[in-house]
């Protein structure tokens, strides 16, 4: 047998990632989908870059100078990862360009304009002067660099204008200097309800004004990128949330790891540029658009052209959850599932509501990673410890780029009364769960919520994720022992039922590869995650393949793994669906073992595995493991928004006969459900029509 740890048989986590970058470029360019579609991509595309530059770049950039040569099982060196992303993101900053341009031009032969302040009308010119005066001069500080005034602070992803100015009294006498474009200000400008002027275009205009008796003679944007990921020693917790503040004030002050600067720049100003701010020359990037396009949602906002836009579906609220009974009457009687966003997110929030105002609830525990601004979720629990529940929450500050958010809602549920933690030194807990407990005629009863997403109503409508409600009593008894871990000291960390990393998760599941393994060409594997990364398990996998074992993958992310390799994984196939929502479930399924069907809030990567306590949650309910396998199978069966890994480590887009999109056959399916509910149908004969209609579609 070949060797399992031959570096040819993983592929670069980095260049993986590069990969599903990639896929989402490639959708701006898809002339089957609405323009402003397409250029919603080109801003999810530009922000994931932002984030893999400040974090997994800046972490290769810190290993590359402490001499450390191997970074994972591909054995690819730092510096040759370092060259490849660039080379990589050279050739697609032209794919950018190109693609923002031909939107652009589409867009304005559909009456909406993208342009800058010199091509406007003399009218409009004057508007915009205006709306300068009254909102952008009075914000904007203008910054003279010179032997007395040191080049100022520039805070991760900043937007400044440089510009080199001349007396005009005595124009030999040249000046360097700064306008700094603060994050209050839009990117755009609109004007009317069809055009946008981009912001620096327009501060240029105004430099006279900006730094009165001087002119302009060359002026360029840039846009500078920091390291930006927290490196903290944990102690304890009521220094904890210091440590995170001072950790988060570090994160503006982190080393710069990338230039952006607009292309046509004068090289003296370049050079003004770059004598400041010491970047490796390989990480300037010159840009032919407009820099910064992740703003570009500002457009695709703009209601007035909604028909450019793939029309949005509303979440629905499917049986038992649309009965007037009381929610708890409704999930003692069955477990349920939902799959969001074509489900909606509401009885979600509906459980924490109802739980808040009970007089015979009397506790209420639940974990946070991301949650959103104005929270439902957080006013429910603020309003249970009002009302003298036991509300028990654990707010993890360590969510990247959530940290300060989280800082917040802990300080806001502690002044409520709610008892706040946050967590276990070492490790994040990015598990989803809540339990509720209820004082009833026969004893206690515990009323739970599992997720594999956050607790984010707004994510929800766009993030594919499963919430599993239910009473099941063994389940409960697992829950009360996770959360005394969080909160106490317990000495035995494993759950019976329930399995917990990073202890269980990863043992349970190589467990059940190889279950599958021994049954050869009768296992079946099916695993849905967003990355799949642990050599473990990719190991595991690999024997599996070997002895015969189908196994596909859906892995909208990373992929170390390689399949179809001769011997190796001939069996393996791994899928990627990039579309309208993110495909964020993880979703696990082996043939023979008892239940078939998990759901987990880990990827299968080592940090979820091995350095987060997450949970994975066994299916027993018959009905709704069918339900989940169903819509794996469909996911499989997707030819249109389906790319198939190779591998030579590329991604093919499926291409077929027959089209089938997954996203919208579930939210069709999902909406003619819920018409069938507004009609006078007994729920068994829904259950069929809706059993019949899934098959079909």
């Amino acid at each position: 047998m070949r060797d399992l740890n031959d570096p040819k048989l993983y592929i670069n986590r980095e260049l993986s990632w590069l990969k599903f970058n990639s896929r989402v470029l490639w959708v701006a360019q898809d002339k089957k989908k609405p323009l402003l579609e397409r250029l919603k991509f080109l801003a999810i595309y530009t922000t994931n870059l932002d984030e893999f530059y400040m974090i997994r770049v800046a972490g290769l950039k810190q290993l590359y100078r402490a001499g450390i040569s191997v970074t994972g099982d591909d054995y690819m060196t730092p510096k040759q990862q370092l060259l490849q992303i660039r080379e990589t993101l050279r050739a697609e900053l032209r794919k950018v360009e190109r693609y923002y341009r031909d939107i652009v031009e589409q867009l304005k032969a559909k009456n909406l304009n993208i342009v800058t302040y010199s091509t406007l009308s003399s009218p409009l010119q004057q508007e915009v002067d205006s709306y300068f005066y009254k909102n952008i001069f009075p914000v904007i500080v203008p910054i003279a660099v010179d032997s007395t005034h040191p080049f100022p602070h520039l805070n991760n992803l900043s937007f400044s204008l440089a510009v080199k100015i001349e007396d005009m009294d005595n124009p030999t006498d040249i000046k360097y200097a700064m306008v700094r474009i603060p994050r209050i200000l839009p990117r755009f400008i609109q004007i009317g309800r069809n055009s946008y002027i981009t912001i620096e275009s327009l501060v240029v205009k105004h430099i006279n004004s900006i730094f009165p008796g001087f002119n302009l003679i060359s002026s360029t944007s840039f846009r500078v990128t920091r390291n930006a990921d927290i490196v903290i020693e944990e102690e304890e917790a009521d220094d904890f949330m210091v440590i995170l503040e001072e950790g988060l004030r570090l994160r503006k002050k982190g080393a710069f790891v990338r230039l952006e600067i607009e292309s046509g720049y004068d090289e003296d100003l370049k050079a003004f540029i770059t004598n400041h701010i010491r970047v490796y020359p390989d990480d300037i990037y010159e840009h032919k658009v407009p820099l910064n396009l992740g703003q570009l949602w500002q457009i695709v906002g703009n209601k007035d052209f909604s028909d450019l836009t793939i029309p949005p579906n509303s979440p629905k609220v499917l049986s038992p959850f649309n009965s007037a009974e009381s929610i708890f009457r409704v999930m003692k009687k069955e477990d349920i599932l939902i799959f969001h966003p074509y489900e909606s997110f509401d009885p979600v929030v509906k459980l924490l509501e109802c739980a808040s105002i009970d007089p015979k609830v009397l506790s209420i525990r639940i974990t946070l990673y991301r949650v959103e601004k104005n929270s439902p979720l957080i006013d429910a629990l603020m309003n249970a410890a009002n009302n003298g529940k036991q509300v028990t929450v654990m707010v993890e500050l360590k969510a990247r780029f959530d940290e300060e958010n989280n800082l917040i809602w802990a300080r806001t549920l502690e002044n409520a009364g709610a008892h706040v933690i946050y967590g276990i030194p070492g490790f994040k807990i990015h598990s989803k769960v809540v339990q509720v407990i209820r004082k009833e005629d026969d004893g206690l009863k515990f009323y739970m919520q599992f997720g594999t997403g956050n607790y984010n109503s707004q994510t929800a409508k766009i993030y594919s994720d499963v919430s599993y409600f239910t009473t099941r009593g063994d389940f409960a008894e697992d829950v009360i022992k996770f959360f005394q871990i969080l909160t106490g000291y317990v000495k035995f960390k494993t759950l019976k039922n329930l399995s917990m990393s990073p202890i269980q998760i990863k043992n349970r599941l190589i467990s059940m590869i190889e279950m599958e393994g021994s049954k050869k060409k009768e296992g079946r594997i099916i695993l849905k995650a967003n990355s799949l990364v642990d050599s473990d398990v990719i190991k595991a996998l690999y024997k599996a393949s070997i002895a015969g074992v189908n196994i596909d993958l859906i892995i909208r992310g990373i992929c170390s793994l390689r399949p179809k390799v001769k011997g190796v994984s001939e069996n393996i196939t791994v899928t990627s669906l990039v579309g309208k929502y993110l495909e964020h479930a993880r979703i696990f399924y082996f043939k023979h073992s008892t239940p078939s069907i998990s759901i987990s809030s880990a990827d299968l990567m080592p940090r979820n595995l091995e350095r987060r306590l997450e949970l994975m949650t066994p299916i027993f309910d018959q009905v709704l493991s069918q339900k989940l396998y169903e819509i794996l199978q469909l996911q499989l069966n997707d030819s249109s928004l389906s790319w198939k890994l190779e591998n030579n480590g590329e991604y093919k887009k499926v291409k077929a006969d027959k089209e089938v999109d997954s996203q919208q056959i579930l939210e069709v399916y999902t909406n003619r459900v819920f018409k069938m509910l507004n009609k006078n149908i007994e729920k068994n004969e829904i259950s069929r029509l809706a059993h019949k209609l899934f098959k079909e579609s």
